[in-house]
């Protein structure tokens, strides 16, 4: 079960950030023993992999602060933040953890089956926040775009983290996310009805 949730913690965190979850592991692995990758995924410590997932980091962080531009941004990663879901519960559901001495005791076949689980998980992730953004941005001006995204990817940051060292916690982000979702349909429910209203109360004037 720890392997599921370590995996579904980094897929989620792949959602918000594409590139976190996957430095996060690299990192881990090449300079720390708190986490083992399996032979497939070692390439994930390797120097190279490293620095190129480190720019273009750099570049995410940049771009999905600027209102507009994070739109773009949000579209052009409705492919990435997937894939990254998908290789990062891959690599974190079948590596050998602080928490978890034995991965392939539970995908020990369909390796498959952990890659399209990440992507689906990121996917999920990826459209809450997509479409919360422009809600963001109409509401406050463009102002609350950094804001928004310094929380998400100091959420995606600590997911990561925690998804590897106390996977048992991250059903409480999971909780989290889902609460936000919540509230995120009902404020558009609510913004929807007050335009109708607005709209047929123009009409009867």
């Amino acid at each position: 079960m720890l392997e599921v949730l370590t995996g579904t913690g980094l897929a989620a965190s792949a959602g918000l950030n594409a590139y976190i979850p996957l430095l996060t592991m690299g990192l881990l692995a090449r300079y720390t023993s708190l986490i083992d990758l399996p032979s497939g995924w070692q390439w994930l410590g390797n120097g190279w992999v490293l620095t190129i997932l480190a720019v273009l980091l750099a570049i995410e962080v940049v771009a999905d602060k600027v209102p507009v531009v994070d739109h773009v941004n949000d579209v052009v990663q409705t492919v990435v933040r997937p894939t990254a879901g998908g290789l990062a519960f891959g690599a974190g559901a079948s590596s050998e953890t602080v928490t978890v001495s034995d991965p392939a005791s539970f995908f020990s076949s369909n390796q498959w089956v952990p890659v399209v689980t990440g992507v689906l998980i990121a996917l999920g992730v990826h459209l809450l926040k997509s479409a919360a953004r422009p809600v963001v941005n109409a509401t406050t001006g463009g102002v609350g775009a950094p804001v928004a995204s310094t929380a998400e990817d100091a959420t995606s940051v600590v997911m990561s983290v925690v998804a590897i060292v106390l996977p048992a916690l991250v059903l409480a982000f999971l909780l989290g996310l889902a609460l936000v979702g919540f509230g995120f349909r009902r404020r558009r429910a609510d913004r929807r009805r007050e335009r109708e209203a607005a709209r047929a109360a123009g009409f009867r004037v």
